[in-house]
């Protein structure tokens, strides 16, 4: 980890370590704001002791990190348009990574002090959509290209899908225990079970499901939130170090001729369909080879020379420390831009759907040495956010367990509402998405409320939807204003 401040001038050092303390308070923030709710109903129904429920879930959150993986990680940093992605070591990167971060913490802070169950997703996305679009606007490129639509789509289903899911199957899944089990003790709230039983803590075997899906909500919520912190660091290692960062250097000989091997199998695909995709990637009129132009871009009208150039670095290449900086920079570049453009072909309708799972094969092993994070990032964002998780929950608890409905929460609410986030955000993990926790569980305990017929508290449903439609575009505005003045201050 040391060696990456070796060679670097002291302000260099200054904004990397700057820009790291910000990335990590981020997730300490996010820990105490969102694991909250990962806890809520397994303190609020006195399963478990407020300490221990929270130090576990911190565990549990670190666990989920450590083993996560980087697929949601990367699924939040291809929301930048790749154009943007590939301009490495620039003012512009430094001015993006700190007017996002600042605007994400702000609003975090905001809502937590409140008390309100925002989302940290939204906050973090919102953010980096207004500096996409900001500077989109100050550099005068189309709107249309200032962020990756695609990809900002398909977040933004998953992050309205997702807790109108958790609200229904929350719902259901508590009518199934009511009518499998209607006079069950686990339909008792904590003060009717003290009044009836004369006795603090749920039955066992309530106690034991609120425990285990309380800490799989805090798993589950490690493996996705966590992931936003990673993609976060990448960013800023990438863009003050590239060098040491835009490749993982410590990629084995054979992992590198994996990605020489897709690109080789890459071009073949493409000959293979040439007469569906010869005019979209000029494929006969690059057939001769055509020099990339001097000021390089991502075009799919560029895709053969940019091949070509990719198989003059990678050809015999055993180490990418055999290559020098800008060779280890336009390596990444061709790889990103092969990627963009083997993802814009998928979508053609002219295209086979088994040609379409053979080009996902080749992406995956295209990106396989640029969609990485070294293991000391995992482990800082890892221990950020279960330390956080022991700070701050007490806000957000009393809400979701007294708030949101007009009555206390059962266990049986409790159960539900859990179950249903865990496999909510677990499904989201596997399809490598980024969904919000706190909307999912909150969600879920809105659901079961409306399913126990104990009513809704209108102003606090009120407050918590508001948050959700205000949370996108006020961190928007918030990242592309300080975006923009970083900009006219400093770059």
């Amino acid at each position: 980890m040391f060696d990456l401040f070796s060679g670097l001038d002291a302000w260099l050092v200054l904004s990397l370590l700057l820009a790291l303390a910000f990335v990590l308070f981020f997730e300490f923030i996010n820990g105490f704001h969102d694991t909250a709710n990962a806890v809520a109903t397994v303190i609020y129904t006195k399963a478990m002791p407020p300490q221990l429920a929270v130090m576990l879930s911190g565990f549990f959150n670190f666990l989920g990190v450590l083993l996560g993986g980087v697929g949601v990680a990367y699924a939040i940093v291809h929301l930048l348009p790749v154009e943007l992605l590939i301009n490495v070591n620039t003012g512009h990167g430094l001015a993006m990574v700190f007017s996002l971060l600042a605007a994400a913490i702000t609003w975090n802070l905001g809502t937590w002090y409140l008390g309100i169950p925002a989302s940290s997703s939204h906050t973090l996305i919102g953010a980096i959509l207004g500096v996409g679009l900001a500077n989109a606007l100050i550099t005068g490129i189309p709107i249309g290209d200032g962020i990756n639509w695609q990809k900002a789509i398909d977040i933004a289903a998953s992050l309205v899908i997702s807790p109108v899911a958790g609200f229904i199957v929350a719902g259901l899944l508590l009518l199934g225990l009511k009518w499998w089990r209607p006079l069950s003790k686990m339909h008792y709230t904590p003060e009717d079970r003290r009044e009836v039983k004369g006795k603090k803590h749920p039955p066992f075997w309530n106690r034991l499901v609120l425990v285990i899906s309380a800490m799989a909500v805090s798993f589950v919520h490690g493996s996705n939130d966590g992931q936003k912190g990673i993609g976060l660091i990448m960013l800023v290692l990438i863009g003050i170090v590239p060098a040491k960062f835009v490749l993982d250097l410590d990629s084995t000989t054979y992992q590198i001729e994996r990605t020489r091997d897709a690109a080789v199998h890459l071009n073949d695909f493409y000959q293979r369909n040439n007469a569906v995709l010869g005019e979209y990637l000029a494929l006969e009129k690059n057939r001769g080879g055509t020099d990339l132009p001097e000021h390089f871009r991502c075009d799919p009208q560029l895709t053969v020379p940019t091949m070509d150039a990719l198989h003059k670095y990678l050809a015999g290449l055993s180490d990418y420390r055999n290559l020098d900086e800008n060779g280890r920079i336009n390596v990444r570049r061709y790889l990103l831009c092969l990627d963009d453009t083997a993802k814009k072909v998928g979508k053609l309708d002219s295209l086979e759907a088994r040609d379409r799972a053979d080009l996902d094969k080749l992406r995956k092993d295209l990106t396989a040495t640029t969609e990485y994070a070294p293991f000391w990032v995992i482990i800082a964002v890892a221990l950020a956010l279960g330390i956080g998780t022991m700070v701050g929950w007490k806000r957000v608890v009393l809400t979701v367990g007294e708030k949101i409905g007009r009555q206390g929460m059962t266990y049986a609410q409790g159960m539900s509402a859990q179950i249903t986030a865990t496999l909510a955000i677990g499904m989201a993990n596997i399809f490598s998405l980024p969904v919000s926790t706190t909307h999912v569980l909150s969600s879920g305990v809105a659901g079961t409320m409306v399913a126990n017929k104990s009513g809704l508290q209108g102003g606090t449903v009120r407050n918590i939807l508001l948050a959700w439609v205000l949370t996108l575009p006020m961190a928007m505005a918030l990242s592309a204003g300080l975006f923009w003045l970083a900009l006219k201050l400093f770059v």
